[in-house]
């Protein structure tokens, strides 16, 4: 598995899909598979900024991770955003199969990330939920990056800036370099 990190604005799911459909991997977006569901009530709650229950999108992820377990490798967006999500996932390996082969790090600063969320137009990049995302994705992933650190996963971060295919550039010379593709 390929986990990319970011804020919301730093090009998650542009990457993710595009490394996926470059070498025939499965992308598994937490937010997707949220907004997929069309559940009023997970909905309200993405509106309102909050993260959604650890337990919902657990179970949303592992169905999903066990959809694609005929893909040779899978990348993960927007999972795990918590301490018990990445817990969750590194306890449930032998269930689904897959380890962690390597975690990217999207860099982008924060007046970019305004500026990118402001024209991408999505029900949940209403203003006050911009925000309160900001704050809950330094405060809460913070503790993963560390606890994926002490599991001995690869982490590397790349600046997320410039144009969609400079940053691919970046993610696929990381990629190449793990000798993953």
């Amino acid at each position: 598995m390929i986990i990319i990190f970011g804020p919301a604005g730093a090009g998650k799911s542009m990457q993710g899909q595009m490394l996926a459909a470059r070498q025939g991997w499965r992308w598994l977006s937490a937010g997707q598979l949220l907004r997929d569901t069309h559940d009023p009530e997970l909905i309200r709650e993405m509106q309102t900024g909050q993260l959604v229950a650890h337990s919902k999108i657990d179970a949303i992820m592992g169905e999903a991770i066990a959809r694609a377990a005929n893909i040779n490798k899978v990348i993960l967006d927007g999972f795990p955003r918590a301490l018990e999500q990445a817990e969750w996932l590194i306890a449930s390996q032998p269930q689904h199969g897959r380890s962690i082969d390597l975690v990217i790090v999207l860099s982008v600063p924060k007046k970019e990330l305004m500026k990118r969320l402001e024209v991408r137009g999505r029900v949940d990049d209403v203003a006050d939920a911009i925000d309160e995302r900001f704050g809950i994705y330094k405060q809460e992933t913070d503790p993963v990056l560390d606890y994926f650190t002490h599991q001995g996963i690869r982490i590397v971060h790349v600046d997320g800036t410039g144009s969609v295919g400079q940053v691919h550039d970046r993610i696929m010379e990381e990629v190449v370099a793990c000798k993953l593709a």
